[in-house]
This record gives C-alpha cells, sequence and structure tokens, in this order.
C-alpha cells in the first residue's frame, strides 16, 4: 500500500470525488437522488460520520455511518449504521477496504456507539474486522385478496403525513418494547417525517398502529405496519388489501414472528426473500448495559474475551444477568472461563444459540453446563430489520 495513503474526514469539496468512487461501486444515482445524496451528506460531514482514503488529493474511498438506535430485547441501543462502503476499482485488494473500515469504526467508538452494524457486499472483510451475522431482512408475499378479507371495520384509521412522524416512533416503540423486539432500527424524527410525506407513501394512523406502504414495481409493498391490537392489526391490512383489484399480491417487510402470518388465512409465499445483516460489538460492557435480557434469567459467569481490532474489549470479563439487565465488569478470577473473539461475542449477542456459535468455532472453553443458562439469558424473538440502509 502506497505510503501517501491516508485516513481524513471527509469534506463538501471531496464529495464529487465520493460520488466517482460511488458510481464505479455501485451504479449511477438518479439526478433526484444524487442531490438528496448531497443533502443527506452534509449532515454526515456536521457529524463526523463520513471518512475517507486519499491518495495525493483525491478521495479513493469512503464510510458513513447513520446515527440509529437498535432494539435488543426491549431496549434501545445505539448503533452505527454504516453505509456507503465504496473503494475505486484500482485501489482494491490493497488493504483500502480495511483501512477505511478501521477508520469509520474508531469514530464510531469516539462517539460512544456501543454497536454497529451494516448490510455486507461481501463478508471476508467484514468478519476479518470483527463483524457476524445478527439477523435477517426478511420480505414475504400474500395475496392481497385475503389482506383485504382480514375485517376491523370498527376501527378508526385515518391518512397520515409528516406531522405524524413522532407518533409512528411512539408506537413502534411501544411495540418493540412490549414485544421485546430484537434488531430493528429507530431513524430520527425529520427522517421518517420526509418519507411520510413522499408522494408513493401510503401512510394510515389508527389510535395503537400505523401502516406504511406503496406501489413497487406494479405490486403494493408494505413497508412497515405496527398494531397494538389483533382489531388494528386487520384493519390495517384490510386497508393495504382494498388495492387486490389492480394487485393481486402484496409484498410485504415483516419479522417472521409477526402476528400477520397468524392472522392471513393461507401462508406467505414459499419464495420469501431475506436478506442478511451483519452486527459488530464496539463496547462490550455498554453494549451489554444497555441490552435487556429474558425475563427471569439469572446468569452469574465470566468471560475471556479477545478482541484484535479494539483493545478494550480484550480480557477476563464477568458477566451478570439479572431481572432482565446486565452487566459486564472486569474480573480478577484465574478458573476456566467461556473465550470468544470478536465474532463469537457478537452472535450470541445477536441470540445465535452457544451450540452454533461453539460448533463454528467462534467459542471454545468454560463449563457445559453454564451453556443452558447462558442461552436462555440471550434468547428471545428472532432478530430482523424492516429497513435496508
Amino acid at each position: 500500500m502506497a505510503d501517501d495513503l491516508r485516513l481524513v474526514d471527509v469534506q463538501t469539496e471531496h464529495l464529487d470525488d465520493v460520488l466517482r468512487v460511488r458510481s464505479r461501486s455501485f451504479g449511477l444515482l438518479e439526478a433526484g437522488r444524487r442531490e438528496e445524496w448531497k443533502a443527506d451528506a452534509q449532515a454526515w460531514i456536521a457529524g463526523r460520520r463520513i471518512v475517507g482514503v486519499m491518495d495525493g488529493d483525491e478521495v479513493v474511498a469512503s464510510a458513513r455511518y447513520w446515527p440509529f438506535e437498535q432494539w435488543w430485547s426491549g431496549r434501545k441501543v445505539p448503533m452505527a449504521g454504516v453505509a456507503g462502503v465504496v473503494v475505486a476499482p484500482e485501489y482494491r485488494g490493497r488493504g483500502v477496504g480495511s483501512m477505511v473500515m478501521r477508520g469509520i469504526l474508531a469514530r464510531a467508538v469516539e462517539h460512544g456507539y456501543p454497536l454497529s452494524a451494516l448490510y455486507p457486499a461481501t463478508t471476508v472483510i467484514y468478519r476479518h474486522l470483527g463483524y457476524e451475522f445478527g439477523g435477517g431482512r426478511y420480505r414475504y408475499t400474500f395475496p392481497a385478496a385475503d389482506l383485504r378479507s382480514l375485517g376491523g371495520k370498527e376501527v378508526s384509521v385515518r391518512r397520515a403525513g409528516p406531522a405524524d412522524a413522532g407518533r409512528f416512533l411512539e408506537l413502534a416503540g411501544q411495540l418493540h418494547s412490549s414485544g421485546r423486539s430484537n434488531g430493528p432500527i429507530v431513524w430520527p424524527e425529520a427522517k421518517v417525517a420526509e418519507w411520510l410525506g413522499e408522494d408513493n407513501s401510503f401512510c394510515y394512523l389508527a389510535e395503537d398502529g400505523f401502516v406504511v406502504y406503496g406501489w413497487q414495481s406494479g405490486k403494493l409493498r408494505v413497508e412497515e405496519l405496527i398494531a397494538g391490537s389483533e382489531a388494528t392489526a386487520r384493519a390495517l391490512w384490510a386497508v393495504v388489501g382494498s388495492g387486490s383489484s389492480i394487485s393481486t399480491d402484496v409484498d410485504a417487510y415483516l419479522s417472521p414472528d409477526d402476528p400477520a402470518h397468524l392472522l392471513v388465512p393461507t401462508e406467505a409465499d414459499k419464495n420469501a426473500l431475506i436478506e442478511r445483516w451483519m452486527l459488530r460489538v464496539l463496547d462490550a460492557p455498554a453494549a451489554i448495559s444497555a441490552r435487556g435480557f429474558a425475563p427471569g434469567a439469572s446468569l452469574e459467569v465470566d468471560l475471556d474475551l479477545d478482541d484484535s481490532e479494539l483493545g478494550a474489549n480484550t480480557g477476563r470479563w464477568h458477566l451478570s444477568v439479572s431481572d432482565g439487565s446486565g452487566s459486564l465488569t472486569p474480573s480478577t478470577s484465574s478458573g476456566d472461563a467461556l473465550r470468544l473473539g470478536s465474532r463469537g461475542l457478537t452472535a450470541l449477542y445477536a441470540g445465535t444459540p452457544l451450540p452454533a456459535v461453539r460448533k463454528a468455532g467462534l467459542a471454545w472453553g468454560g463449563a457445559a453446563a453454564d451453556d443452558g443458562a447462558i442461552d436462555t439469558a440471550f434468547s428471545g424473538a428472532t432478530s430482523y430489520m424492516l429497513d435496508y440502509f
């Protein structure tokens, strides 16, 4: 790697370079999307959330992150959502991708994020940096006529718009908290309001729920549906299904555990789309203390962590879980302990059963008798996201 390659904070004058690299990585942006991208970039620059690699006076790689929160067992954990990782073709295979990713990870740690997540174009580089699969983004297809028949006519539903963004976030928060959700992300309210104002966003609000859907490739697609009761779920799905005379099928982004699978009379199409996303624990003690744990779980166990990228996580720790909360504190004990690298810790955090983590060679040591209690503590609903970023 050339000596003059260096990490920088991307500034406004670098954005044309970043867009050139992006077009060589993902294709050209449409004119309207280009202006939206540049507007978003000003927030990334102001928040020091976009970094680049420069060769001379040209940016040849960049990465950025969104300031999210993510639900884990019904509690919100700050999460840096990494996106826009691009490297100019002539610099690939020279360590530039790892360089820019280490830069964005360091920045997320500096800004106090316990977690990071991303959708990988390739898993190799991200696993090398400590990421592991955390969950999926699931899209199911239902017959529109089945949705239309669900009823719920006694529920009052009205059109919604940008002014309702706060209420949408409040309702989603209530559902994810009570349902002890794993994985959904929380966008800034201003961004939610922007989406609710888009021409192709059909937004409806009930007292305890909402739906956002629109047209995509000649088919109706549900982006999010939140319902606090059966009646509201039926009413909102029926609103979407009312388009059955035009769209015979409805695509919907949902959790595999969503009640819709139990309400709709016929099974969703078997060709469900699953996009996997990866997670990375950046600050192990902070990530454990912010996360929720299974109600009633009780655990006292030592962990030996080895994080080659983020040394502050490395060492002997004591994991304590009770009353739905956990803590990770330094331990001075010298006995055998469960040993985990960064990928193993992340997989466990995301609810991957410990036997699977062990069989993948990502965990070893410790007392086998503790495995069941550890699994119980980290267990919960299937990890999922609704959003691609």
